[in-house]
């Protein structure tokens, strides 16, 4: 059976393609991901360091942004900086 999936990356390129020259595509994407298909279906995504990092980034902000959220109801323990 074959499954349908959506490309989610305006830019594409074959496995064999990236084996031939994977710094080419890259540089080609100007910055932004590659999804490298298989069969005409996104096998992977190829993401730029920089791309990467940033995408690190916001995942933790938005744990970050749901743990302040868990945490925001509960009571303040008052401490003193001497009992550090």
């Amino acid at each position: 059976m074959l499954s349908i999936r959506p490309i989610l990356a305006e830019n594409s390129t074959s496995i064999s393609e990236l084996k031939k020259n994977p710094m080419a595509v890259v540089e080609q994407a100007d910055g932004f991901p590659v999804a490298v298909l298989n069969r005409n279906q996104p096998a992977f995504y190829c993401v730029p360091a920089e791309a990467y990092e940033l995408l690190m980034d916001k995942l933790e902000d938005v744990e970050l942004a749901k743990l302040v959220e868990e945490r925001k109801e509960q009571p303040e323990i008052e401490i003193s900086i001497d009992d550090l």
